[in-house]
C-alpha cells in the first residue's frame, strides 16, 4: 500500500469551523504549526512569528490565500479541532510508516503537563502516549478525561494502534485483564508491570518465585540472565529470572506465557539500594530478551518525555483550553519523532531543532525525507 503524506492525512480531517470563518485553509494552519514547533516555537505566538519570518518558504508548498494566520486564529483552530481526531490523524500517518519499518516494541506511559490545570487524577492535564522504542516514533496519544485516570485512557489509545506482531509494555497503571485481553485481541503481546494495585495477582506471582527458590527451581521451566554496569560513577547489577508457564495465577489473565522477576542492586557514591520488580507477559522469550524489553520500556521517559521538557519546555505550558493543549502536545510529539528520524544529524534533539529554526534547507530535508509534504 502506498504511503500517504501527512498533508493527505490532514486533508481528510473535517474542518470544525463555519464556512464564513474560514479565511485560512486548515491544512495550511496545521503544517505551519508543525514547522513552527520543529523550529522550537513553544507557543501560538511563536508559531505565528516563525511563519511570518518564513512566509516566502511556506509559499513553496502551501496556498496561503490570505497570507499568514494570526496567533489568535491558530489558537482558535486548535481549540475547535477535536483532539482525538487530530491525534488519530497523526497516528494513522505513523501507522503507514510503521508498516514499512516494522515495530517490535510499543511502550505506553503517561505524562502530566504540570502547569496546565485539569480535573484528572494528577490534578493537571495528563496525556498517555504510545512510543515505538526502536524507531523513536509517537504512534498515538490519548488525553485522560476529567475525573479519570490512565487506566481508562489506555484502552482508548489501544483502539487506534496497530499491534499485530508487536510487544506492548506498560507500567502497573495498565495492569488489568481487560487491557491484556485487548492487546491479545489485536494480535499483539504484552509485558506489564505487576504491583500491589492488583493484590491477588501480585501475591500469586511472588508466591511462584518463592516456591521456586525453596526447591532451587527443581522441575521449574526457567531462564536467568545477569548484567553488570559501571558508568558515570554508578555500579549496577541486574538479575532477571523468568518462570515459564507459571502455575497458581488467577485465571482471568489471558494467554500468560511467563512471569518475570527483575532484581536490581545499585551503588552510587557509596550508597546502596536494591529493588525487586515483577512482570506478566504473553511473550515466549528468555530472560535476556525480556530483560532488554523491560529496560527499553523506559525509552518513552528518557527519549520522549525528557526531550519534550528539555527541547520544548512542555512542563511549563499553561494553555488553558484542553483541546488546544492536547493538540499542541500532539504537534510537539510529532516534531520529536521527525527530528529523531534524522539519523545523519549530529548533536542533541534541541540542537537539531535549533538548526531547523535557522536553516530552511535542513527543515525541508527533514520534512521531505519523511514524506510530510
Amino acid at each position: 500500500m502506498a504511503r500517504r503524506s501527512l498533508l493527505e492525512h490532514i486533508a481528510a480531517i473535517k474542518d470544525p469551523r463555519l464556512l464564513r470563518t474560514k479565511k485560512h485553509r486548515l491544512d495550511d494552519i496545521l503544517i505551519i504549526a508543525l514547522c513552527g514547533v520543529l523550529g522550537r516555537a513553544t507557543s501560538f505566538e511563536d508559531i505565528a512569528e516563525f511563519a511570518k519570518a518564513r512566509k516566502s518558504w511556506f509559499k513553496k508548498f502551501l496556498e496561503l490565500t490570505n497570507g499568514i494566520p494570526s496567533h489568535d486564529t491558530i489558537y482558535r483552530v486548535f481549540c475547535a479541532l477535536n483532539r482525538k481526531v487530530f491525534a488519530e490523524c497523526f497516528g494513522q500517518w505513523v501507522a503507514e510508516w510503521s508498516e514499512v519499518i516494522g515495530i517490535k516494541q510499543i511502550a505506553i506511559d503517561g505524562k502530566s503537563l504540570r502547569h496546565a490545570k485539569g480535573n484528572t487524577f494528577s490534578g493537571c492535564m495528563h496525556l498517555v502516549g504510545a512510543w515505538a522504542t526502536e524507531a523513536g516514533l509517537l504512534l498515538g496519544q490519548e488525553a485522560v478525561e476529567d475525573r479519570s485516570s490512565e487506566a481508562t485512557a489506555i484502552p482508548a489509545l489501544l483502539e487506534i494502534l496497530h499491534l499485530k506482531g508487536s510487544l506492548v509494555t506498560i507500567d502497573a497503571a495498565g495492569c488489568s485483564p481487560r487491557i491484556c485481553q485487548k492487546i491479545r485481541d489485536q494480535k499483539g503481546d504484552y509485558l506489564i508491570a505487576v504491583k500491589a494495585n492488583q493484590p491477588t495477582l501480585h501475591k500469586a506471582v511472588m508466591q511462584v518465585f518463592a516456591d521456586a527458590c525453596e526447591t532451587d527451581f527443581k522441575n521449574v521451566q526457567y531462564t536467568q540472565h545477569e548484567t553488570i554496569e559501571d558508568k558515570h560513577g554508578r555500579h549496577e547489577e541486574r538479575y532477571v529470572t523468568v518462570v515459564e508457564n507459571p502455575k497458581g495465577l488467577p485465571e482471568d489473565w489471558p494467554d500468560v506465557a511467563a512471569i518475570v522477576q527483575v532484581n536490581r542492586e545499585r551503588e552510587v557514591k557509596g550508597k546502596n539500594t536494591s529493588t525487586t520488580h515483577y512482570y506478566l507477559t504473553s511473550l515466549k522469550a528468555d530472560a535476556k530478551t525480556l530483560g532488554q524489553y523491560v529496560r527499553r520500556h523506559w525509552a518513552i521517559e528518557n527519549e520522549l518525555h525528557w526531550s519534550l521538557d528539555v527541547t520544548y519546555g512542555e512542563d511549563a505550558h499553561r494553555t488553558a483550553n484542553k483541546n488546544a493543549a492536547a493538540n499542541l502536545a500532539t504537534i510537539r510529539r510529532t516534531a520529536i519523532s521527525l527530528l529523531k528520524q534524522d539519523i545523519t544529524g549530529k548533536g542533541s534533539l534541541r540542537g537539531r531543532a535549533y538548526k531547523a529554526s535557522i536553516n530552511s534547507e535542513y527543515m525541508e530535508q527533514i520534512l521531505l525525507k519523511n514524506t510530510v509534504i
